[in-house]
């Protein structure tokens, strides 16, 4: 009968057991499902309920992955069950749900095999968490988190920890990294028999020694021993290391390498002083300010420049002393942006100098800040580019000119490197010979493009124009799939750099296939030119040896207003040109004269009514068929709206360019092929690939690893369709094999007539966050079992004293479990009256952010008994650091004051 009984008292133990468990899945705050061994829906809370919108009776056996789960993640999904089904749990694993109104939810899941009493696998149990309020219980664990081993392992300074035996218990990577020794080589070691010179071995130990007794030593002088057997000077606190009853248990020593600080300080001081130096002697002018903007530098170049000697300068202020009125506001802005902190580079400012002088200086103002860090005035370290801005102009002028001219030019131009290979290829070529820009850009010329037996005398030009040779009327056939398809004659021109050295070679053709060959060329070049010119949508002049006109198009009369008739046999320069650049433009017309011709040389006209042109010029010498200099055609190009735009256009380039560049964010950008583009600074330095190594690499097959290569080309895919994607996340591998997690947006990019010319991948590296975030729940959830099983009382209370935490060691003690705590006053509820007033003011200290230690009080159990504990009362805070309760941990020294005061009794009595 007793057995029976007891089976049935059992039964019912597992059974109310069973209740529980079941109540606690239906009502539990986390979204909880089950599947069976086939797949199907067996649990779905009331959360689950909640977020998805489908009822129970709804997922009751459906089968989960085809009903629930997204296309793109039944495969990893899946994956997951069968593991769980045959005993293998996964935890933390991402699940994307969708809900019945699709509504997307990422839930973060673990998979808990289902057993039943025999241990046979009956199906699956899933518990999750919405990662959004994850993320806030994540910032409050990342808080409780920042403990001491993180601190000791990250820190920027040497760490080291001993025992009370004096033995090596912490050594951080900072300390192996300056000493050479690993963290295996130091732990259980000695650490001043082992690391410690043998003349300083008695001071440290004393030290130490104190340590350990609790007295603390700050900024002592504490010096190691390399692995390599050199000394090391650390300024060092030892610090008494305390175990959970306040034991002295060690010593922890943070420290700094204070050799190379003095090393620093005595660079700094020499740094300092060649900074005065250079500030004095530099070759720029430079002038600094205070707060209040008067001038506190004033060196020698701004003496030479402006005329005011360093007496006239110091004291005065800067921008109503120096600059002119109309300039005045923007200076100023840029010196109040300084003094916040926020620096101008490459600022443009009109001086006026002492004696009316203008110069224009291109200005970098720099915050000047103290010791501290405090912003205490502003240097500028300026350039005189009164000269230069007329050199950049023209140089750009040239540049950009010569771009256009080859890219839109009715006749077929190339370009190639000293190489031979094609750095040039206009629209006109590519149409000629039926290879686009694309497929000739970088390869070589005579090999791919040219039929084998034109390619020794096409060679032959070439080498002659890297020599400075040119060639004229060159025969060139271009060739495709052993088809000629068109006949050019060519000028082959000698291409310089900026110093006048052979960079490579251009090519301006013009196709002559059509012509009749019968004709003779002469006459069909002089044919062509003269319509050309008589037609062309540029104005066109020409000149003869002696400088008079002989060609006057179109377009020059009416831009300029002179007919032909009225032009022709004029001198071209006495008659047409401005006084101011009659010497220049007699210069560039005798050059090609003589030869030398002249691309992209801007050229002030006024026309017959007064108006200005600015013409961009190509003046280029003209040849009889015997190859005697005839005169001089000048090719012009109105400029003067584009200049406007180019300088404008060039402007938002540089900023898109810088920005790419220096962007705290890895950022690629592939063309329409998938061909990387971009690749900035940080994309390289997380990467471990240079930009030279991808730029030109397809980004998806060279990049990213085989299990996301087609979902990553999706999403490229969908950009180069104008579908942009954000938070797109991947993984990438770094040149020595390390995974990097990245967060990406890709955004189309577009060409000037928003024709798509690839996609910019603006990304964050999350990996740190996905570590991090796997660390600190491990650290939370440590945290609240050492809470629940804590051999000491523990509670807590929010900020109106309710409470919040009651673990067990608190329930046995008092008689009242969790349940009939939580949420109730603590002070009201179970504390003795006659201790209410002392405890509600310990907590409220705590509250607002004072906390107590040691504080004794009486608690009163459910039946009666009476307890002393003694209390420590630490502020709770949240992610933010905001108070939000006060958390206890008591001691029950009951007992302990028995003893003492039995104790104390019988040392009375001896007394």
């Amino acid at each position: 009968v007793a057995l029976s009984m007891a089976h049935t008292d059992s039964v019912e133990y597992w059974k109310q057991i069973a209740d529980d468990f079941a109540r606690l899945i239906q009502k539990a705050n986390a979204p909880i499902f089950g599947v069976n061994m086939d797949g199907q829906v067996s649990e779905w809370n009331e959360k689950t309920e909640t977020i998805l919108g489908y009822s129970k009776e709804e997922a009751l056996g459906k089968d989960f992955i085809q009903t629930f789960i997204q296309p793109i993640s039944q495969a990893s999904v899946s994956e997951v069950l069968q593991k769980a089904l045959v005993g293998v749990e996964t935890a933390n694993f991402e699940l994307p749900l969708f809900s019945k109104t699709g509504n997307r939810y990422k839930v973060l899941l673990n998979i808990t095999t289902r057993r039943n009493a025999e241990g046979k696998v009956t199906g699956v149990l899933g518990v999750g968490q919405d990662i959004t309020e994850l993320d806030k219980v994540l910032a409050e664990s990342r808080r409780v988190a920042d403990d001491l081993t993180r601190l000791i392992e990250t820190a920027n300074a040497p760490i080291f920890g001993i025992d009370k035996e004096g033995k090596v218990t912490e050594w951080n990577d900072k300390a192996a990294t300056l000493l050479g020794f690993g963290k295996e080589e130091a732990i259980g070691h000695l650490f001043v028999k082992n690391f410690i010179m043998d003349e300083f071995r008695q001071s440290v130990t004393r030290v130490l020694s104190l340590a350990l007794t609790g007295r603390d030593t700050a900024n002592f002088e504490c010096p190691l021993l390399t692995r390599d057997g050199r000394r090391k000077d650390f300024l060092l606190n030892a610090t008494t290391r305390r175990g959970p009853n306040n034991e002295i248990i060690g010593v922890i020593g943070v420290g700094q390498d204070i050799t190379q600080i003095r090393e620093v300080m005595k660079e700094q001081e020499r740094v300092a002083d060649d900074l005065s130096r250079l500030i004095d002697h530099a070759n720029a002018p430079i002038f600094g300010v205070d707060v209040d903007g008067l001038v506190n530098e004033w060196n020698r170049k701004s003496e030479d420049l402006l005329g005011y000697s360093k007496m006239d300068a110091m004291g005065k202020n800067f921008v109503e002393n120096f600059i002119q009125p109309e300039s005045r506001s923007s200076v100023q802005g840029v010196l109040s942006r300084a003094l916040a902190g926020k620096e101008t580079a490459n600022f443009e400012l009109l001086l006026l100098s002492k004696f009316g002088e203008e110069y224009t200086v291109l200005l970098n103002a720099t915050s000047r800040r103290d010791a501290r860090g405090e912003v205490t005035g502003v240097v500028g370290v300026g350039q005189d580019i009164t000269t230069l801005n007329r050199v950049i102009a023209d140089s750009k002028r040239v540049a950009d000119d010569l771009t256009r001219l080859i890219e839109t030019a009715n006749a077929p131009i190339f370009g190639v490197d000293t190489q031979g290979r094609v750095t040039e290829w206009n629209q006109k070529i590519a149409e000629l010979s039926g290879f686009s820009r694309e497929e000739t850009m970088g390869r070589t010329l005579v090999q791919n493009f040219i039929s084998d037996e034109h390619k020794g005398e096409v060679s032959y030009v070439l080498l002659q124009a890297m020599r400075g040779s040119d060639t004229t009327d060159f025969k060139l056939p271009l060739m495709k799939d052993g088809k000629q398809n068109a006949m050019l004659l060519l000028n082959a021109t000698t291409r310089r750099g900026p110093n006048g050295e052979a960079i490579g070679v251009i090519g301006v053709g013009q196709d002559i296939t059509l012509i009749n060959a019968v004709t003779a060329e002469r006459e069909r070049v002089a044919d062509d030119l003269s319509r050309l010119i008589d037609t062309a949508n540029a104005p066109i002049f020409g000149v003869d040896t002696a400088g008079m006109v002989t060609e006057w198009n179109k377009k020059s009369a009416h831009m300029l207003g002179y007919n032909k008739q009225e032009t022709v046999g004029k001198n071209f320069v006495d008659t047409f040109i401005q006084a101011d650049d009659q010497k220049s433009v007699a210069d560039i017309m005798q050059k090609a004269l003589t030869g030398v011709e002249t691309e992209n040389y801007e050229l002030t006209l006024i026309s017959k009514h007064g108006a200005c042109y600015t013409v961009l010029l190509n003046a280029t010498t003209r040849r009889d068929n015997t190859g005697m200099i005839t005169g001089v055609v000048g090719v012009g190009q109105d400029i003067t709206e584009l200049n406007r735009a180019l300088a404008e256009s060039k402007r938002v380039a540089d900023d898109l360019t810088r920005l790419i560049d220096t962007a705290n964010a890895p950022i690629f950008g592939i063309d329409t092929k998938g061909n990387v583009t971009e690749w900035n600074a940080k994309a390289s330095s997380l990467l471990g690939y240079s930009k030279h190594e991808a730029m030109g690499k397809n980004l998806v097959q060279t990049f990213i690893t085989q299990d996301y290569k087609a979902s990553v080309n999706e999403v490229l895919a969908c950009a180069l369709n104008g579908t942009e994607t954000a938070n797109f996340e991947f993984p990438m591998f770094t040149k020595l094999g390390e995974r990097r997690d990245i967060l990406l947006n890709a955004t189309t990019r577009r060409g000037p007539h928003k024709e798509v010319t690839g996609v910019i991948g603006v990304g964050q590296d999350i990996t740190q966050i996905r570590e991090i975030t796997s660390e600190q729940e491990r650290v939370a959830d440590d945290l609240s079992r050492l809470i629940e099983s804590a051999n000491a009382p523990i509670f807590g209370v929010d900020l109106n004293g309710m409470v919040t935490e009651w673990n067990r060691k608190a329930a046995e003690i008092s008689g009242f479990t969790k349940r009939e705590t939580m949420g109730k006053n603590l002070v009201q509820n179970f504390i003795m009256e006659e201790n209410r007033a002392s405890v509600l003011d310990v907590l409220q200290n705590a509250c607002a952010g004072k906390e107590t230690t040691n504080f004794e009080f009486i608690l009163m159990s459910k039946y009666g008994k009476r307890f002393t504990v003694l209390l420590n009362a630490t502020t709770r805070r949240d992610g933010k650091g905001n108070i939000t309760g006060v958390v206890g941990v008591g001691q029950d020294i009951t007992a302990l004051n028995q003893v003492l005061a039995e104790s104390k009794r019988v040392a009375d009595d001896l007394t």
